[in-house]
């Protein structure tokens, strides 16, 4: 299935077999009705990968899967993209990479730069069954717009790099969720595909490595070294894009 759809302000397109709907996505989509109607409650999914994984896209894909289809509930996809801090912050305040202080503007998309407890509130208050409003990134602007989705359901879907490492605040995340998904993948398929993407944007090819080597990568290593070992469902990002499952 060819699949389009527009995530924070930009178009995407991606391609699911039919075997991976079947195997993987569509049971996945019933055992997690199955959860709400086991617990009575709103549930919360958290799917973690690294840049270039696919995993806002995959999100977007299982909530449109679960509208089309029969005997299972919604699953609303959120990222965790909403919580960077804004541009004026980035352009103001520092942090320290390889023992020396740059601007966060320099490394935007790193975990410093996002605003953790600002996330973790929220993702309380839905866990508690609350219908509240969640931010989300728009990427034109580069900045997030507050309240610009509504929480409801039963299944919330949130994505990000970061939701499932084991490190510092960001392993208290882990509480709040009833299901984990993680994406892993060959560093070297991703630095290609974050190339690819980043040349897209109009710089040259020489730029978009070099902005990769110098960002992204950074980011693609602490998500592949620090994300937990065990989840509840974890899949390989192959060479021709397939999703496999890994457990």
């Amino acid at each position: 299935m060819i699949y389009k759809t527009k995530i924070n302000g930009l178009d995407v397109q991606a391609y699911y077999s039919e075997g991976s709907i079947n195997d993987i996505f569509l049971p996945l989509i019933n055992h997690l009705t199955d959860m709400v109607k086991e617990k009575g409650k709103r549930i919360i999914v958290m799917l973690a990968a690294p840049p270039g994984a696919g995993k806002s896209t995959l999100a977007h894909f299982l909530g449109h899967l679960s509208e089309i289809t029969d005997g299972v509930l919604s699953v609303l996809p959120v990222g965790m993209d909403g919580f960077h801090h804004y541009q004026d912050y980035l352009d103001t305040h520092t942090m320290v990479r390889s023992g020396k202080t740059h601007l966060m503007k320099e490394y935007k998309g790193a975990p410093e730069t996002f605003d953790l407890p600002k996330l973790k509130e929220k993702v309380r208050r839905i866990s508690e069954g609350e219908d509240c409003g969640w931010p989300e990134y728009y990427r034109i602007a580069h900045n997030p717009i507050d309240d610009a989705i509504h929480i409801h359901g039963e299944i919330i879907l949130i994505e990000g790099n970061y939701l499932l490492l084991d490190l510092g605040g960001w392993k208290d995340l882990r509480r709040y969720a009833d299901y984990t998904i993680k994406i892993v993948a060959d560093e070297n398929l991703l630095k290609k595909r974050l190339t690819d993407r980043k040349a897209l944007s109009g710089i040259s090819r020489e730029e978009a490595e070099a902005f990769v080597e110098n960002s992204d990568l950074y980011n693609v290593r602490t998500c592949l070294k620090y994300t937990i070992g065990e989840t509840d469902l974890a899949l390989r990002l192959m060479e021709d894009d397939s999703l496999v499952l890994l457990h």
